[in-house]
């Protein structure tokens, strides 16, 4: 998604990138303390409720700013939306125009995970093996492959397909460049809409 967001830097007033995970339901003390044991399962779409507010936002313009569990969105050409389970629930996965899978190899995809969660996040490794095997695969491979099939596109071998990448990024500028008449009928006639987060 590096390459995503260089777009969203060089076009702030055209281009915005969005985490699903930002309109993801806050943990309670009980789902906190699970997470700290790392026995509560992030990857799981049930306990991660999204509001349906969310289907306001992915065909109008805007930006965001994030408040008190509020999404205010102002107008963006381009709004590109990442997270395991954006394809997921059909309603929102109805509303893009273009829908990309990144496939990454699996065993890429745990020497991230082990990486990220023993260096950074300082969890001993007994502990990430576990989550992994119990809650991250069996969730990745029920709720989140399946959804390939939505894609539009496959971009294999994950962030290291360049040329994939570099494709990808090239559309999306020709859209930028293109005369906005013509882009008009893409766009819903709303100009702000506010994402309320589910609790």
């Amino acid at each position: 998604m590096d390459r995503f967001r260089e777009l969203d830097e060089a076009h702030k007033e055209q281009v915005i990138t969005i985490s699903m995970e930002s309109f993801y339901k806050e943990l309670n003390e009980e789902e906190r303390l699970q997470a700290e044991l790392g026995e509560y399962d992030f990857d799981h779409p049930v306990p991660r409720i999204i509001n349906h507010y969310l289907l306001w936002f992915i065909s109008v313009q805007y930006s965001c700013c994030f408040s008190n569990g509020t999404v205010c969105l102002e107008p963006a050409d381009v709004i590109i939306v990442e997270g395991i389970l954006t394809f997921y629930d059909e309603r929102i996965r109805d509303k893009f125009t273009m829908k990309l899978f990144v496939d990454a190899d699996a065993d890429v995809r745990l020497a991230r995970r082990v990486r990220r969660d023993t260096v950074h996040r300082k969890r001993p490794l007994p502990m990430v093996l576990a989550q992994y095997t119990n809650l991250v695969k069996p969730a990745f491979e029920e709720f989140c492959q399946p959804t390939m099939k939505y894609a539009d596109v496959i971009i294999p071998r994950g962030g290291e397909n360049d040329v994939a990448i570099d494709l990808i990024v090239q559309h999306i500028q020709d859209f930028l460049r293109s005369p906005r008449e013509r882009n008009e009928h893409l766009i819903k006639p709303i100009t702000e809409a506010k994402l309320e987060i589910v609790h």
